[in-house]
């Protein structure tokens, strides 16, 4: 006779699968073209395939005091995929290009799936879910009706139209490459 299935056990187990491939992206925050690791980065992981324009950064003066005033932000995407689960070992290496304090260029890594933005952080917080090796990962924007949406938690910068405009173009990319849905 079977034994009854624990309360706690699942009606159905669910199946496992490896996510679909997503596009490497990188935010690059400095006080000029000549701070921008470019060749660095495409040394690593690849061409470059989508490239945002210089974007004032007037968000925050978090990071004036070691970067200095007038800062950038560019975006860069990555036409080689990437698996989502490389995301901490990214962002470590990232974390190394951009050497140690005081810093002349900030890099956050994330990648973009046609239903999502992912950003690497090294801080913890409640919104945000912990990977491996020090490194934390944040819904950052999500897809809705047509565009990506902030989340309660985006910072301010993500939720411009000029940085919502290119990750709408990067998941563009992606769905024009034929990969897979993520």
């Amino acid at each position: 006779m079977a034994q009854p299935v624990p309360r706690w056990y699942p009606a159905a187990v669910g199946e496992i699968r490896v996510p679909a491939p997503a596009k490497l992206i990188v935010g690059i925050l400095a006080g000029g073209a000549s701070a921008i690791p470019r060749a660095e980065l495409e040394a690593r992981f690849g061409p470059v395939d989508l490239e945002s324009g210089e974007i004032p950064f007037r968000f925050t003066d978090y990071y004036e005091a070691e970067m200095g005033r007038d800062l950038v932000r560019k975006f860069l995407s990555f036409a080689r995929p990437i698996d989502p689960s490389d995301l901490p070992a990214i962002k470590r290496w990232t974390n190394e290009l951009e050497g140690p304090p005081p810093r002349r260029v900030n890099l956050d890594p994330g990648y973009v799936t046609t239903s999502k933005l992912v950003l690497a952080t090294t801080k913890d917080h409640a919104h945000r879910v912990y990977l491996a090796d020090g490194i934390h990962a944040e819904v950052t924007l999500i897809w809705t009706k047509g565009s990506f949406v902030p989340r309660e938690w985006t910072y301010p910068d993500y939720r411009t139209p000029e940085y919502v405009s290119f990750f709408n173009a990067v998941r563009e990319s992606l769905r024009a490459s034929g990969r897979p849905n993520s």
